[in-house]
């Protein structure tokens, strides 16, 4: 298995459909499984849930050309773990550094919400992008749907590592580090600030350097 999904993936019938028509609607978005973006040699990994249908699915990058990726992408470069100015757009001048951000389901879901045989059937291409990032130490998940589906992918129960912004488990060789999801309801309803976001990533620094 690659770490990344065909352009054309055929695996979800139910995401397919969706994709198709959204390239129906604007068929000058991406409208594909967004492939993972950032550092080969990443010693760390956010991972999401899926890319939003005018976000990731449109532009083809990760958490580009939603709320989420002004949050994300500004802290990761507020901790060093990015340069380079975030736009809306794929080919900004943004660059990953020692940080890779993917998701475990890599097409866009109606409604934002996949569904539990979608994120089976996508998981063995999040199994093989960690199997390919040889220094990985740390993954952050973003939300608790990601954590689950990071502790599966991983062989573990989704009891293995317990819920909550900011709680951390040894999971096999890595630490997962789980966080509020970057989305505009949890800023706008002040449950995740920005320094709370930043808090995170200033940890998980010192888990890769530890």
């Amino acid at each position: 298995m690659t770490p990344e999904p065909p352009r054309d993936c055929p695996l979800c019938p139910r995401l397919v459909a969706y994709r198709a028509e959204n390239a129906r609607q604007n068929p000058d978005w991406f409208n594909g499984p967004a492939p993972s973006f950032g550092d080969a040699d990443a010693r760390l990994l956010v991972a999401g849930l899926a890319p939003g249908r005018t976000g990731a699915n449109r532009t083809g990058r990760p958490f580009t050309g939603d709320h989420a990726g002004v949050l994300l992408y500004e802290t990761l470069k507020a901790t060093g773990f990015a340069r380079g100015t975030y736009e809306t757009r794929p080919d900004d001048s943004l660059e990953l550094i020692d940080c890779m951000v993917s998701n475990a389901v890599r097409c866009a879901p109606p409604g934002n919400k996949p569904l539990p045989i979608e994120e089976a059937t996508c998981r063995p291409f999040l199994t093989a992008r960690i199997a390919a990032l040889p220094r990985l130490k740390v993954i952050v998940t973003l939300g608790d749907v990601s954590r689950r589906n990071v502790l599966k992918t991983l062989g573990f129960p989704a009891s293995a590592a317990l819920p909550g912004h900011g709680v951390e488990a040894r999971i096999g060789d890595y630490v997962l580090l789980n966080s509020y999801h970057c989305s505009r309801l949890n800023t706008n309803t002040g449950r995740l600030t920005p320094a709370m976001f930043r808090e995170i990533f200033e940890r998980a620094r010192v888990l890769i350097e530890a």
